[in-house]
Formats: structure tokens, C-alpha cells, sequence
């Protein structure tokens, strides 16, 4: 039995873990996580739901700030076979991955070498992928360039959203990488190199591009919500300086439900509503279907709850705000 560290941070990475302890195929030595950060608007200083659920697990938490030679040291004393890594958040050096006899494992949620980099499952989301998947592969130097593996595709329906996405890809990677685990044990895993001419990186998230722009299309903005949840989300503003956020929304087709405008409006005007899709908003092509939303300070709601303190809604022009 191989005795691994266990390296992640996010609610996906603890999905992993919790796999890998209940499959009880390897003796994990360690679990290494982030070190709290504050959280909430208290900001109290909250533990990674990896190192919540090791802690439930009775497992020894590595919680550095830095992966320097104090943490090396308490890892080389623990004489790991094998590094095995989801969602952790730090690069890994020589130095560290050569306590390793067995080398490293990485999960990345994308068909490599499609999609490399950090953010892969919004990237194929807001590409309008029709399929992206999950893949086993070597801890190498540069970043998300390592031989796979293992692979599994995943279907895309167009209704995803990365925190769904991200949770499937969690759980199918619980048997990929137990095989992998179990191929490495025995010395007969099949790496295969990956093809840099096939290589594309998905861009870092960052808070603006959480703006929705009502001039894209409504194919478009959807995808956008859909790939921005659960961070940074989606929003707009109204012409009163009133902020929306969008948790949900969809491509708008028509039906006996409806009681839209028909005037031919700006894009961001709310247009009207269907009693079986939500709140219509104009776009640059088509209109969207807003079907949750939450004022700031408020608590998110369904679109008919929303009207219900708010009914004169229809005319409200939605605007690309500047930050």
C-alpha cells in the first residue's frame, strides 16, 4: 500500500479525499492544505474543507504558508511514496517533489491540453464547449503540461454551471485516480506525453469580469452565468444605480406565456415577463430569461418573489456598469 500526501483545499478537493479514504487503497501520511484565511464579513480566519474533513478523518493537517524547508523536512520524516493533488493552489519545486520516490499526481478538470491554467471549467463553459472531462496527469515543471494519465470526458447540455461541473468532475475522478494510484503501485501505468500544439490556457478569473454586458448575446450572457458561478458571479446595475446580481438565466424562447414589449427596445431593457421562464431582458441578440437574482445587501430570490417587491420592473434599463 502506498502511503501519500494528500494535497487540496476547496469543498471539490475534499469530494477527492473523502474517496480516497473511504476506497482505503492507500495510506495517506498527510493532507496538505491552505492555511485559514478570513472569510465572511466577520473575516474569522476559516480552515480549507479539506482540512475540516482530514480533521473529522483523524489525519495529520499541513497548513504551511510556504513550502520551504521547515515543511520539507516534516514531510521527507513522514518517507511518502507518492504526492497526490487536487484543487491545492501553490506550485510545487524540485525540492518538494523530489521527497516523492513515486513522483506526483494532478486532477485537472479539462481534456488536456485543453484548457491549462486555473480556471479550465469556466473557460469550457463560456466557449460554448459541447464536451470537456477530467484528467489524471504526471506533476511536471510547468504547469499542467505533465503526461496524462487517465481521462474521462463529460457531456455538456448547455444548463451547466461550473460549480455543477466541478462537482461532477470531483466525483468522477475518485475511480481514475484510484486506478491510477493502484497502476503506479505496480509499475505498469501507461503515461502518455501530451501534444503542445494541441495546447491551449484558459485566462485567471478576476472580479470585472463579473460585468454583464447587454450588447453581447443572450447566448453569451448566459453562458456567462453559468461559468462565473459561484465566483465572481454575474451582475448588473439599473439606471437608479440599484445592483443585480444574476445567479441564474437562460436563452429566452418564446412562448403563450409571455408579456413582452413590443417595441423594439435597447439592449438591457427589461422587456416584460413569462410566467414560465422569468424576467426578460433585452441583449444585443435574443433576449435572457433572468430567473434568480438578489439586490446587494439582499438575500438572493426567484424572479416572482423579486417582482413582488418590486413591480414596476418592466422599462428598468440594465446597464454595463463601469467597475
Amino acid at each position: 500500500m502506498l502511503k501519500i500526501v494528500y494535497a487540496g483545499s476547496p469543498e471539490i478537493s475534499a469530494i477527492l479525499l473523502q474517496g480516497l479514504i473511504d476506497s482505503k487503497q492507500t495510506h495517506i501520511a498527510a493532507v496538505l492544505t491552505n492555511a485559514p484565511a478570513p472569510a465572511g464579513r466577520s473575516k474569522t480566519a476559516r480552515q480549507t474543507p479539506v482540512a475540516a474533513l482530514a480533521r473529522e478523518q483523524g489525519l495529520c493537517v499541513l497548513e504551511p504558508e510556504k513550502l520551504d524547508a521547515h515543511i520539507r523536512a516534516r514531510i521527507e520524516a513522514l518517507k511518502p511514496d507518492l504526492l497526490v493533488c487536487f484543487a491545492y493552489g501553490k506550485i510545487f519545486g524540485p525540492k518538494f517533489l523530489s521527497l516523492f520516490p513515486k513522483g506526483g499526481i494532478n486532477v485537472h478538470p479539462s481534456l488536456l491540453p485543453k484548457y491549462r491554467g486555473c480556471a479550465p471549467v469556466p473557460a469550457a463553459i463560456l466557449a460554448g464547449e459541447t464536451k470537456t472531462g477530467v484528467t489524471i496527469q504526471r506533476l511536471a515543471r510547468e504547469m499542467d503540461c505533465g503526461d496524462i494519465l487517465a481521462q474521462k470526458e463529460i457531456a455538456l447540455n448547455g444548463t451547466e454551471t461550473a460549480a455543477e461541473l466541478l462537482s461532477d468532475a470531483a466525483a468522477l475522478s475518485i475511480p481514475l485516480v484510484s486506478d491510477v494510484i493502484a497502476q503506479i503501485e505496480k509499475g505498469c501505468e501507461k503515461p502518455i506525453a501530451q501534444n503542445p500544439k494541441d495546447a491551449c490556457y484558459c485566462k485567471t478569473l478576476v472580479k470585472t469580469d463579473a460585468r454583464m454586458d447587454w450588447t453581447k448575446s443572450a447566448l453569451q450572457l448566459c453562458a456567462q452565468v453559468r461559468a462565473l458561478q459561484p465566483w465572481p458571479g454575474t451582475y448588473t446595475c439599473t439606471s437608479d444605480g440599484t445592483k443585480l446580481y444574476i445567479h441564474k438565466a437562460c436563452v429566452y424562447e418564446a412562448s403563450g406565456a409571455s408579456d413582452v414589449c413590443s417595441c423594439t427596445a435597447v439592449p438591457g431593457t427589461v422587456i416584460g415577463i413569462d410566467k414560465n421562464c422569468g424576467i426578460l431582458v433585452q441583449t444585443g441578440k435574443g433576449i435572457l430569461a433572468v430567473q434568480v437574482l438578489q439586490k446587494e445587501t439582499k438575500k438572493a430570490m426567484n424572479w416572482k418573489d423579486f417582482l413582488n417587491g418590486c413591480r414596476n420592473f418592466t422599462g428598468t434599463l440594465c446597464t454595463h456598469p463601469a467597475q
